[in-house]
């Protein structure tokens, strides 16, 4: 039986480390930073709990429920996998994220090295997602070259420029962290860097980059299952450390930016971050590093909605899967994103909690035996709530609903008001389960 070696489950854990780690990643960590101040390392830890964390057990959810999203969900009802999957596809892939890997290279990559003429003009921006998804496809054309292309090549050349980043705050300091502000000063720091975390999606990316990890590891010949989950838990270990460590450098370079001026977003922080410490040549620095992030991030995502579709869709092979979603991404990158992003959100905000609750009770899925009924309740319990809060964005008219939940549901007003129907979706659930017996239990 055979298993990875030590150097083949680095290089799949580095992979995954920067399918999970885009430009947004790279931005949450220094505002959380400048914004908790001193209060920092509470801070961080929520952020890496929920942020580290919850990826960390996606993927091994999906390794150990089958290997992907529709399997896993598959324990719910059948027809809810088909229609859960392709919604979580969906909004992670073509409707969003990846347009917006494009976009953001452009303004943190691009749009700073511009004359203020060509700022104002399309070209630039045309011309920049041309080249970025064409090379996106190129990586994505081989789906077996993944490993070697990322883990060995792209994540070591944006770990040395966050380890120059990091570097150069620790050799030259940029102050003290400042006072709290905001949520960090008015309420627990640890509380909200949790939230922070929960609020990155890397839950929802990780049930996508699952079937990517999978098939890179049983491309280098491992096909026992049991030898796949655990060489799909060590990758995922692997990236998690690495997650955590990009995390607190990045975190604390925003920390101890309070004396070059609050900005509005960790993108505004980190370009004053490298500004001051590498001068012109920081922007350069950070350009890279973005873009770097953003490719490796482009690269799974359309790896990942490639394989899907092209099996899900008969008659369009992966290659001209990702070649539609490679163009379909430039044309949403340059139109119509702030339209798709305003109906994206609210999407991804109705089916996160889901995702979550699905992913955790997976793992108890043996101490309730399995049953059937677990999964529904818990989902719809939690889906009770969370489609309300997405249709609340969307503008439905669900006012009166939702101040009902607010006056009535525990942590509603926290933004986490499906914990608690969860629980009592799934112990009902278990119960009806002990009732119907093993008529109810599903592999």
């Amino acid at each position: 039986m055979r298993e990875l070696s030590k150097r083949e489950t680095l290089t799949v854990g580095l992979m995954l480390f920067a399918l999970f780690f885009g430009a947004g990643n790279m931005i949450f960590p220094p505002a959380l930073g400048q914004a908790a101040g001193t209060s920092y390392w509470f801070a961080i830890l929520g952020f890496i709990i929920t942020g580290v964390g919850l990826p960390l057990l996606g993927v091994i959810a999906v390794g150990l429920g089958g290997g992907n999203l529709q399997t896993l969900a598959g324990r719910v009802h059948p027809v809810f996998a088909i229609i859960f999957t392709f919604v979580v596809y969906l909004a992670i892939g073509p409707l969003m994220a990846i347009p917006r890997t494009g976009t953001v290279t452009y303004e943190m990559g691009v749009l700073p090295f511009l004359s203020d003429g060509w700022k104002a003009s399309w070209v630039p921006l045309f011309v920049t997602t041309i080249v970025f998804f064409a090379i996106t496809y190129w990586l994505s054309l081989n789906p077996s070259k993944l490993v070697d292309r990322i883990g060995k090549i792209l994540t070591p050349a944006l770990l040395i420029i966050i380890a120059i980043m990091f570097i150069g705050a620790m050799v030259n300091p940029m102050g003290e962290m400042g006072t709290p502000t905001g949520a960090y000063l008015e309420s627990s720091p640890f509380v909200k860097g949790f939230l922070e975390g929960y609020l990155t999606l890397d839950a929802l990316a990780a049930l996508v980059f699952g079937i990517v990890v999978t098939a890179s590891v049983e491309a280098r010949g491992i096909t026992d299952k049991k030898s796949l989950t655990v060489s799909t838990i060590k990758a995922a270990v692997i990236a998690a450390i690495g997650l955590g460590l990009v995390y607190l450098a990045l975190g604390y370079m925003g920390a101890t930016s309070f004396s070059l001026g609050q900005s509005d977003n960790g993108g505004q922080i980190l370009t004053a971050v490298v500004q001051q410490l590498f001068g012109s040549l920081g922007n350069i620095v950070l350009g890279l590093a973005v873009t770097l992030a953003c490719l490796t991030t482009s690269v799974g995502l359309v790896t990942a909605c490639g394989r899907f579709f092209s099996e899900q869709i008969p008659g369009i092979s992966y290659s001209t899967m990702i070649l539609i979603l490679s163009v379909f991404s430039t044309a949403v990158a340059n139109v119509g994103l702030t339209q798709l992003i305003a109906i994206s959100v609210p999407v991804l905000m109705g089916i996160y909690p889901i995702a979550i609750v699905l992913m955790l009770i997976s793992f108890l899925h043996n101490f309730f035996r399995g049953y059937r009924s677990v999964y529904v309740g818990a989902i719809l319990f939690t889906a009770a709530v969370s489609l309300v809060d997405g249709a609340s964005m969307m503008g439905a008219p669900v006012a009166s609903i939702t101040l009902f939940f607010g006056k009535y549901l525990p942590l509603y007003s926290q933004g986490v008001g499906w914990i608690v129907p969860a629980l009592v979706g799934s112990l009902l659930g278990f119960v009806w389960g002990l009732v119907r017996g093993p008529r109810s239990q599903v592999a």
